[in-house]
């Protein structure tokens, strides 16, 4: 009798897994955007053995693939030109019709709060845009906050049109960002949010980035718990990043850093092995634009600079690129600047110059190159000076030197072709020099196309990070 049951049982679940539906995860769906040019991932889930046929309106192919043993499948579909709208049909034991897919230039948007913020949050730059932000080739993903100890197979979402309602919800930057390149590239732009305001860069990092490697491990063993946002290693990585890693995308904008100032000795091989980690996993090197942390009072002396640093050092990772946002701090006690705008345009830039070409587009704040000490003056050389530096004000600021003593004075600046000439007259012999090395600095020294020069220190060494007193 059981051995009777056991093949009745065996016969039901296999009649039944024979007439599975073809499934699809949520981010392939109608309304999506495909990378151009390109050969892009189909997948999703269906009976074992279940022979899948798949049309795109963009050519004659009839694309095929059969489901292995675990009931998944997965194919490569090649992409034409930026265009459509197209049509796709996928059909195993039932037919899915997608309606409306462009092609064009997909971006994953990753980060914590200042990427998450959107103008229903209040910024006032969003809420002035929403009414003028129709764009039918402008398309949405959002990934929902989810946490999982182990990676995904799926997300929740689905792709959304750009409109006012949408767009208000929607990343201020970046929506921004997105609009900026449709207006340069004249495609289709797809935008995938996956961030969660408070995250460390651990939880967006797979375990191993953070297990192999004691100065990571040592940061993430003193991150704080919370119960706003996870903190604990791979959790929002395993949740809202590794889902999705079969999508082809153009690359990804990144703005997060301020949940790791307490760590920020880790924080430069956590980025960077975060970096090679994602794109591991998505196969390509793809680039990899982020933003600069902005001036804020934090509660420990030098550590939000201190950050800055290792975020300049992450900068020399092979395909990234850094904007500095320190001239768009109208208020340095509130941890979320207001001009989103701004900040998606540089990134923008950095996009427009190095991976679509545009050369002609200056996209990179000078950066410290090197220096000489004659007598009482220090000289600083900086790159990317393409036509000069200028001082917004009448006097230039954040300069500080210091001698033998290490005991920094402020100083005065002068520029002289191209150069930075510091001094103070009562230190005679001086062996370093500091620029906006702290929490809070805003300078006042540009390149002549506007873009602030970055923070810097001369020497090694150590910092005051005791707390600040209130």
């Amino acid at each position: 009798m059981k051995k009777q049951l056991l093949i009745i049982s065996l016969f039901c679940f296999a009649t039944i897994a024979s007439k599975a539906n073809v499934r699809l995860p949520n981010i392939i769906g109608s309304h999506m955007v495909l990378q151009q040019k390109s050969t892009v991932k189909f997948w999703g889930w269906s009976a074992p053995g279940e022979n899948i046929t798949i049309k795109v309106s963009w050519d004659t192919t009839t694309y095929k693939v059969v489901a292995g043993r675990d009931a998944k499948w997965i194919t490569s579909i090649k992409t034409p030109e930026a265009g459509g709208s197209y049509a796709i049909t996928i059909k195993g034991n039932n037919l899915i019709k997608l309606e409306d897919v462009l092609i064009g230039e997909v971006w994953l948007c990753g980060g914590q709060s200042n990427m998450e913020w959107s103008g229903d949050q209040g910024l006032p730059q969003s809420k002035e845009e929403a009414p003028n932000a129709t764009n039918n080739k402008i398309r949405f993903f959002y990934v929902p906050k989810s946490t999982a100890a182990f990676p995904q197979d799926n997300v929740e979402g689905k792709w959304m049109i750009c409109t006012p309602e949408e767009m208000i919800h929607f990343s201020a930057i970046g929506y921004f960002y997105g609009k900026n390149l449709f207006e340069k590239l004249n495609c289709p732009i797809g935008l995938i949010n996956s961030n969660w305001g408070g995250t460390p860069a651990e939880t967006w990092a797979p375990d191993y980035v953070i297990n192999n490697n004691q100065i990571i491990k040592k940061g993430a063993d003193a991150l704080k718990p919370t119960d706003w946002w996870p903190y604990k290693t791979g959790l929002a990585y395993n949740a809202m990043i590794y889902p999705i890693t079969n999508y082809t995308i153009a690359g990804t904008i990144w703005y997060q850093g301020e949940s790791n100032t307490q760590t920020y000795y880790a924080y430069e091989k956590l980025f960077t092995g975060m970096i090679d980690a994602w794109r591991q996993q998505w196969n390509k090197e793809f680039p990899f634009y982020f933003v600069q942390i902005a001036p804020y009072t934090y509660g420990n002396k030098n550590i939000g600079a201190l950050l800055r640093e290792t975020q300049t050092k992450a900068a020399a990772f092979p395909n990234t690129g850094m904007v500095v946002i320190s001239d768009l701090i109208p208020d340095t006690t509130n941890i979320h600047p207001i001009l989103k705008k701004e900040v998606a345009s540089r990134l923008a830039n950095l996009a427009l110059n190095k991976t679509y070409g545009y050369s002609q587009i200056v996209c990179e704040s000078p950066q410290y190159a090197s220096h000489k000490i004659e007598k009482d003056k220090i000289k600083i050389q900086f790159t990317n000076l393409s036509n000069g530096i200028i001082a917004k004000g009448n006097e230039i600021t954040c300069f500080e030197i210091a001698g033998a003593d290490k005991i920094f004075y402020p100083a005065q600046a002068k520029i002289e072709n191209n150069e930075v000439v510091v001094f103070n007259k009562n230190i005679k012999s001086p062996v370093a020099v500091r620029f906006a090395f702290n929490n809070t600095a805003i300078p006042n020294l540009f390149s002549k196309e506007g873009l602030p020069i970055n923070l810097f220190r001369t020497d090694d060494w150590e910092m005051d990070k005791s707390e600040i007193k209130k």
